[in-house]
């Protein structure tokens, strides 16, 4: 197979011609009709594949508008492949603007990862690319557009890689896509969220609430900082979906009692951390981003945006609702499992809005506030390299004009963070929290998952890092800026994070905002540093990491080539908070015998 060659650099040069010449203007915004696309996908497999992509009509909870859906619906097909398949799948654009489709989580040569500006130049208006890759892999993924905002209009579908080798552990199986529609254009939320962060926000605290204290209140609001900054983008403008169907669409997955029933949770929403559960059906999680962990019997997970979970539930004869409830609580998705065609189980009610505490300030643990530090040593026998730093004690006592000096205070971070009027806070005192379950679900009373459940369930080969990286979360919320380090991507002038090829580096991300961030690497699966042991770390290509607080993870840089690094909040990655990584130099061609 002949890969084509490209420049990074000058990606950026093969659309301009396009955008310059403001001649084509899609048929939604000329005010012509357009076909409805369909709710739900079909499926797509074999050696070659098609997918077109094109503008639609899309309706769904009583919202309606335009979308842009594949092969006619949203989301768009699963693409079922097999585990040691070649397979070339064409992709035509018949919109007005380029296009491109990203296989997230798919191991495969960087030219195909279908990122432009990083490693293609996109596929322009009437044209058709062929993305050509074998199937290293199997597991649970998903593929989306990374050309602009394009995936939040629909631009998005599920993978599933059968395993060259039978899996016995179900018996039904499941795609559970979650996702958002909204009838706004993509780029009017976006510059709705610069006029001003909160505008989609409708929970926020009142002056006769109480709870929280009013010296508290006091606090936030002398920092000028929203307790309930949970969601960006929230059910205000979101219908949440559940394989393309609103909450009241009566979605049904069927099944036998006494089946083993295989869900595979995908987040691919743009904006939206879900928590999952099943209200009286347990769920054992049996792989995480595709790959197999050690079964672990949960009744609920918070799932972040782009990654994704499998889990095994053995439901009883009946209905049960599959919740998956948007984290800030202002809508959710739903789903039936049931037994009985046709009948529909009874969702609970939405819990109470989520509030922020210290912790996610980076104010330490606070004396067992949500999210402490973790009891145990994580980091192993790591601690010469400089990684297990940080951390502990109280804030008490501490007044709120000390406090906004101290989360604003600059001088502690390093030289190669660019402080500026994109950096406005920095977390005095990050904790790892690979223990926290997630925003809002530290105080419920049943099993939830934590990253320090995930265990590999084949060991990986131990190895040491030999370096070891930070990397800051920045941001600007009331600018509605985010960065990497203080600096804003440009895929023109950026100097790239550099890998050796085959380098093990230990990387740590250092969260100084107060929001999630669900960061992910492209082309790679990295261990997650969470307690497990070098051995039976578990492996992921998405990492949340809690506001206030760090993540760490350790990878193997043997992909070459040029891959995306970002946060996989659309509008963060729009607004700035990418990279690129380059695995360099590529190895040498074996020699024929």
């Amino acid at each position: 197979m002949t890969l084509p060659q490209f420049s990074r650099r000058n990606f950026m040069l093969g659309t301009a011609g396009i955008a310059a010449s403001g001649l084509l203007m899609p048929a939604w915004a000329r005010g012509e009709s357009l076909t409805h696309a369909k709710q739900g996908y079909g499926e797509v497999s074999g050696e070659r594949i098609a997918l077109n992509v094109d503008n639609h009509h899309f309706a769904v909870g009583g919202r309606k508008g335009h979308a842009i859906a594949v092969n006619g619906t949203v989301p768009g097909p699963l693409v079922r492949l097999r585990e040691g398949q070649n397979v070339r799948i064409d992709v035509t654009n018949n919109l007005a603007e380029d296009t491109s489709i990203h296989w997230h989580g798919l191991l495969l040569p960087f030219q195909f990862d279908g990122v432009p500006g990083v490693s293609f130049p996109g596929i322009r208006p009437g044209e058709t690319f062929t993305y050509e890759f074998p199937i290293r892999q199997s597991g649970t993924y998903w593929w989306h557009s990374h050309s602009g905002l394009q995936e939040q209009a629909g631009h998005y579908g599920p993978i599933v890689i059968e395993s060259a080798t039978p899996d016995p552990r179900y018996d039904r199986d499941y795609v559970v896509l979650l996702s958002e529609f909204t009838p706004r254009h993509p780029h009017e939320i976006a510059r709705l969220l610069k006029v001003g962060e909160h505008y989609f926000n409708r929970q926020m605290q009142t002056a006769t609430e109480g709870d929280m204290p009013l010296k508290e209140r006091l606090m936030w609001g002398g920092m000028r900082m929203n307790p309930r900054d949970i969601s960006d983008v929230t059910g205000d403008t979101y219908t949440f979906l559940v394989n393309g169907h609103g909450p009241m669409d009566g979605l049904e997955y069927l099944f036998t009692p006494g089946e083993r029933v295989r869900l595979r949770v995908i987040n691919g929403s743009a904006m939206t951390f879900f928590n999952v559960r099943i209200p009286g059906v347990p769920m054992t999680v049996i792989a995480a981003d595709g790959m197999d962990v050690s079964p672990v019997e949960v009744d609920e997970f918070q799932i972040g945006t782009a990654e994704t979970y499998d889990v095994i539930v053995t439901p009883p004869a009946g209905s049960h609702a599959l919740v998956a409830e948007a984290m800030d609580r202002s809508g959710m998705g739903l789903a039936s499992l049931t037994s009985h065609k046709g009948h529909r189980a009874t969702p609970p009610p939405l819990r109470g809005p989520v509030t922020l505490t210290m912790a996610d300030m980076g104010m330490g643990s606070m004396d067992g506030a949500h999210g402490g530090a973790m009891n145990h040593d994580a980091h192993g026998g790591m601690d010469h390299l400089g990684i297990n730093q940080g951390g502990g004690g109280a804030m008490a006592g501490m007044d709120h004009g000390s406090m906004d000096h101290s989360m604003r205070d600059t001088s502690k971070l390093p030289p190669d963070v660019k402080v500026g009027p994109g950096l406005d806070m920095v977390s005095p005192m990050p904790m790892d929290r690979m223990d926290f379950p997630g925003l809002g679900l530290d105080n419920v009373d049943h099993r939830v998952l934590r990253y320090t459940d995930l265990k590999a369930a084949r060991m990986n080969p131990h190895r040491m890092p030999t370096r070891q990286m930070t990397i800051h979360l920045t941001g600007n919320m009331e600018r509605y800026m985010w960065s990497f380090d203080g600096k804003k991507f440009s895929a023109v002038t950026d100097d790239p994070i550099r890998f050796a090829y085959d380098e093990r580096v230990r990387v740590k991300l250092v969260n100084d905002t107060m929001m999630a961030h669900p960061i992910h690497l492209h082309g790679h699966f990295f261990e997650l540093v969470n307690g497990a042991g070098m051995m039976n770390q578990p492996l992921k290509h998405t990492v949340v990491v809690q506001p206030g607080s760090t993540a760490t993870f350790d990878v193997t840089a043997n992909e070459p080539g040029d891959w995306a690094f970002h946060c996989h909040l659309l509008y963060h990655m729009h607004a700035g908070m990418m990279q690129t990584v380059t695995v360099r130099p590529f190895p040498e061609p074996e020699k024929e015998a």
